[in-house]
């Protein structure tokens, strides 16, 4: 009988054991351990994070450090990290949590435009992405791809087409670069293509009358009529004569980005540079600046018209009045000086 109540008692304090042991359990693998206020939280996971840096990164996340290892632990999850973006959700459990970070990597929409050079582009993609400024302005210089793709060092910002992409975040510097070669072969489709056929354009001339035709004006609709205008110049032969190719020209020439030209001035067209149309009738070695898809298309569909000048119209700020012979556009040209003096803007 003495025997039987040990045993007994040794059955119960392992069921009350086990029932600790199974509590503790449960509560460590499916109570929320959440440790923020809002639905949702991001989480970045570096490439090449180890479990070490992990932890780091998401004991503000959790409340409970100590189980979330435990379960992590338990199932693998140390030696398996992946890079990536993941999206917590508030009240998730250990389970849940690790779940997300195995398996559910999330993408970031990414967007970019208006960029002049590429280096403006690295630095608004690393802004967005893993990669950093430096590794992307290396991947887009790349002289074997460059080659390989039909690009020069002035050329290479044609291929990357503004618009809003879904991109991993841990996207690599080549990974971003290939992805958008893709996307400008895509963008450059079979009724784009023809287009360019019929106006006797290559895509790299079109993009560099676009990136033109872009700093000349910020209004769509009328980008087809400015865009004819350079076409209508383009194929007689003539010079382009356009101030944002001057402006560009200056800072190249002085490798000074960051100045800002509101007014061109007689001496600058004298300034002995590729890019500068009022001194060479050939089209500059690449855009000036990164094309809106506007721009591309109002290029492809450039208004068909009469007009070979243009200039600033003040009575309709934002838009032009357009020319066709050379003393309307003087007297046009002199309205717009007149107005200029009066601002006081000198440079």
């Amino acid at each position: 009988m003495y025997i039987k109540k040990i045993v007994l008692a040794i059955v119960l304090i392992g069921l009350v054991a086990g029932g600790i042991f199974a509590y503790y359990v449960y509560q460590a693998v499916f109570s929320p351990n959440t440790n923020f206020e809002s639905e949702t939280t991001e989480m970045y996971i570096p490439t090449e994070a180890t479990y070490t840096e992990l932890v780091e990164l998401i004991s503000p996340l959790v409340k409970d450090i100590y189980s979330f290892d435990r379960i992590a632990r338990r199932k693998g999850y140390v030696d398996n990290i992946k890079a990536g973006r993941y999206i917590l959700k508030k009240g998730l459990n250990n389970n849940d949590i690790i779940n997300v970070l195995r398996s559910k990597n999330t993408p970031i929409k990414l967007s970019f435009n208006n960029q002049e050079r590429l280096e403006n582009l690295a630095g608004r993609i690393a802004a967005q992405i893993e990669a950093d400024s430096t590794s992307l302005i290396q991947a887009f210089k790349d002289v074997t791809f460059l080659n390989e793709k039909g690009f020069t060092a002035e050329s290479a910002l044609s291929m990357y087409v503004p618009n809003k992409y879904e991109f991993f975040w841990n996207t690599s510097a080549s990974q971003f670069r290939d992805r958008m070669f893709k996307e400008y072969n895509r963008f450059w489709n079979t009724n784009r293509m023809s287009k360019l056929e019929k106006i006797g354009l290559t895509q790299a001339e079109a993009t560099t009358i676009a990136s033109i035709v872009q700093k000349e004006t910020a209004k769509v609709d009328e980008r087809p009529r400015v865009a004819g205008v350079y076409m209508n110049r383009y194929k007689n032969g003539w010079k382009l004569d356009a101030d944002p190719t001057v402006i560009y020209a200056i800072k190249n020439h002085r490798n000074d980005w960051d100045t800002v030209i509101k007014r061109v001035l007689y001496k600058d067209l004298e300034l002995d540079s590729p890019y500068n149309t009022y001194k060479y009738k050939e089209l500059p070695p690449g855009p000036i600046s990164m094309p809106d898809i506007s721009s591309i298309d109002a290029v492809l569909n450039y208004e068909n018209h009469e007009y070979y000048f243009f200039v600033a119209d003040v009575e309709n700020m934002g838009y032009h009045k357009f020319a066709k012979t050379l003393n309307q556009h003087n007297r046009n040209k002199k309205q717009y000086v007149n107005w200029v003096n009066k601002q006081g803007i000198k440079r």
